[in-house]
């Protein structure tokens, strides 16, 4: 990036935030913070109002602003193929605002780069396998992500793991994130008195209230999911795999941390962390020879045990055909 555009993209990113500080912009841009104060410094002298707060950061005056900067080919591309994926994740609530922010773009658009835009979404297509809720599809997304930013709490009957033990929540919404293919609420559940994991798949019915809560104001998404995954993912394993079956590997294996190291004999060794070694034998079993489990001890006496009961299963299943 040049530094033209640097400076410009830096009065959006200003523009875009009540308070940013040095480190901040110097990260985005990734530039060094001295730099950052060198291009604050030809802002302000090119007329910029950029106004400094101590301790705090850098902000526009109140009242400034750019006119809006058109969209090159390459960033409309980019928000074209985000909206072919919220297709494919999101629920209507979202598919619908973003459907309409993408026609605004479009409206927009110089006539050769609508062209262009309308190439690409021929030739161009995403298709992600994320389960459907199908009848139970509720436009939750955006009501919960304004519950999230305005701090209204959100009552909400659970049905956790579903096993049928459904119960009544009151929650204070923290954050939504999609991961393993689902999308979940990160929320202080008051009947626990603690942060928890809610999969919207299994909220049988919830409704965002008035009512307001206060606090989590140093709550972080990051650290919870990072501290997630310490939590449950405490087995070390390393598996064998062929290379033909590597892509399925990384599709399907959820495990944090995974490393690869590529074999000279046609095989990829694979470490990883796993919570539960029953469900790990199971997948793993999945691909025939194509895997070989390493390590753990256990993980391999897991799919030992299982192999034998499925032998025994279908010798049972030839006795009884002989009879």
């Amino acid at each position: 990036m040049n530094r033209i555009d640097r400076l410009t993209g830096m009065i959006l990113l200003l523009q875009s935030h009540r308070v940013i500080t040095a480190e901040k912009i110097a990260a985005h841009f990734e530039i060094s913070v001295r730099t950052v104060y060198r291009d604050l410094q030809a802002l302000g002298e090119a007329g910029v109002p950029i106004i400094g707060e101590a301790g705090m950061g850098y902000s526009l005056m109140r009242g400034y602003h750019v006119p809006p900067v058109m969209f090159t080919e390459n960033e409309a591309a980019a928000l074209f193929l985000s909206g072919e994926v919220t297709e494919q994740i999101a629920d209507e609530s979202l598919r619908g605002a973003l459907r309409d922010a993408l026609l605004k773009i479009r409206a927009v658009l110089p006539a050769e780069r609508r062209d262009y835009l309308n190439r690409l979404s021929r030739s161009v297509r995403v298709w992600l396998p994320v389960p459907s809720s199908g009848d139970k599809e509720r436009q939750s997304l955006m009501p919960l992500q304004q519950a999230v930013v305005r701090k209204q709490c959100v009552a909400l009957t659970y049905d956790a793991g579903r096993r049928g033990l459904v119960t009544d929540r009151m929650v204070e919404p923290l954050g939504v994130v999609f991961y393993g293919r689902q999308w979940h609420l990160i929320a202080h559940c008051q009947l626990r008195g603690a942060v928890r994991d809610f999969r919207l798949d299994r909220m049988d019915s919830w409704q965002v209230l008035e009512e307001r809560f206060h606090g989590h104001d140093d709550f972080s998404m990051k650290d919870f999911l990072a501290e997630q995954i310490r939590a449950h993912e405490i087995i070390p394993m390393v598996i064998r795999f062929r290379q033909e079956v590597m892509e399925r590997v990384r599709t399907e294996c959820y495990s944090a941390s995974l490393t690869e190291c590529p074999l000279d004999d046609g095989w990829v060794r694979v470490e990883g962390l796993t919570s539960c070694t029953k469900w790990m034998a199971s997948w793993v079993m999945g691909f025939g020879l194509d895997a070989e489990v390493e390590e753990p001890a256990e993980l391999r006496e897991e799919i030992r045990a299982m192999a034998g009961q499925m032998a025994e299963r279908y010798r049972t299943a030839e006795i009884f055909s002989a009879c």
